[in-house]
């Protein structure tokens, strides 16, 4: 608890120090004291950050499921933009003494030099030059405004774009993967991955149908729902999740659980996918009757209730010289299943970082953030996911539907 409380009191006064920096350079230095301007300004500086901590909280405190749509995108949206404005002000930091010094020379190269052998006659009035004080002091106003514009455009905009890729949809990309064990039969058997979709407050049904009408135009052999479903309970997002009833692949369609089933009661998500035709595997394995094993665990989430990964109860008496398949949320789990002789895993969580620099932080705590690699004799594919957490906004990790099309050597 005291641990706890200690992180909190960080994070807290990190928040804190962030919003008073970014009212600093957005609100008083660009506005005059005591005006309209700077007063709204405050108050907005005060309501967004207040608004951001009801989006995060408000679902694990039960609160109303319209209160958590109305404080979603307001708060969400802004961490977004917060996160993209402070690094383009932190660069304005560097550009302001430069753009100070060139309106110093301007100002300098304005005023008139005039040279005159004849004296001034005493009954004409000198003229009045600016005070040096107000000249400065426009000077500062003027540079305050231009770097403040300029973050707030690039913060605004590449957040705009951002939130744009994540409703129209993900995209399909398609990715082949030779496998040793797979029969020639099952040459280019085709596996529809999609993870991270998180149904929720801001992405509902709409963004369901979206996906499962991509996948559908693909003709998978089999559909692999890998994980992150939803943020919130059946009751509230069963109907958002209604359209994955009508997915189509003539293999059926299979679901592991990801760690946020665990946070919104992950037995009553498993019983619901099921009466929608999607076939759970908990740390179960089926049969492929393309001639391969697919296989699924739980997420590492459930071990703090008793459940999680059981690779001996999944993959443990199986026959190993038919490929194995297998569907793990989380990719971490790859050196389990490099022991359990799996010849393909395919994950997600990661969601490729989500906002850039995150793909940074992400590569600290998975071994593999996006894409293909191999481990031992085991390929892992990562999938950015088909949605977003938190902010529906993605930089530099565009979501994604993968068809994973299975080759064999012996074609």
């Amino acid at each position: 608890m005291v641990v706890f409380l200690l992180v909190l009191v960080v994070v807290l006064a990190l928040l804190g120090g962030v919003h008073w920096y970014v009212w600093r350079r957005l609100v008083r230095d660009v506005t005059v004291p005591r005006s309209l301007a700077r007063r709204v300004g405050t108050a907005v500086v005060v309501v967004l950050p207040l608004l951001s901590i009801a989006a995060l909280v408000s679902s694990r405190a039960g609160a109303p499921f319209v209160l958590q749509q109305v404080v979603a995108w307001p708060g969400f949206l802004w961490l977004a933009v917060l996160l993209y404005l402070v690094m383009a002000l932190v660069v304005g930091e560097a550009v302001r003494p430069l753009l100070r010094a060139w309106t110093g020379r301007r100002a300098a190269a304005a005023v008139p030099v005039v040279e005159s052998a004849e004296p001034v006659p005493a009954e004409e009035p000198a003229p009045v030059a600016e005070p040096q004080g107000e000249s400065e002091l426009s000077r500062r106003l003027f540079v305050s405004r231009v770097v403040a514009g300029s973050a707030a455009a690039v913060a605004v905009g590449t957040v705009g774009y951002g939130t744009y890729g994540v409703l129209r949809g993900p995209r399909v990309k398609r990715v082949t993967v030779p496998l040793a064990k797979i029969p020639r039969a099952a040459h280019g058997y085709r596996i529809a991955v999609v993870s991270d979709i998180h149904l929720g407050p801001i992405l509902g049904r709409a963004h369901t149908q979206r996906i499962v009408d991509a996948i559908n135009a693909t003709q998978p052999d089999l559909i692999a729902v890998v994980g992150d479903l939803v943020d919130g309970t059946v009751e509230n997002l069963g109907p958002a999740a209604e359209p994955l009833a009508r997915l189509r692949a003539r293999h059926g369609s299979f679901f592991v659980t990801g760690n946020h089933e665990y946070f919104s009661g992950a037995d009553a998500w498993v019983d619901h996918v099921r009466e929608l035709g999607l076939h759970p595997l908990r740390n179960a394995r089926v049969e492929v009757p393309a001639g391969f094993d697919l296989a699924g665990v739980d997420d590492v989430a459930g071990e703090g209730i008793g459940e999680g990964p059981d690779f001996a109860r999944a993959l443990g008496d199986r026959d190993r010289s038919r490929a194995a398949v297998l569907l793990a949320h989380q990719p971490i789990v790859v050196h389990d299943a490099v022991r359990h002789g799996v010849d393909l895993q395919l994950s997600g969580h990661t969601h490729g970082g989500q906002l850039w620099p995150g793909n940074h932080l992400a590569e600290l705590a998975n071994p593999t953030v996006a894409g293909l690699e191999r481990y031992g004799d085991t390929q892992l594919y990562v999938s950015r996911g088909a949605g977003a957490w938190g902010p529906p906004v993605r930089v530099g990790a565009p979501s994604d539907i993968t068809i994973v099309e299975l080759a064999s050597k012996q074609a």
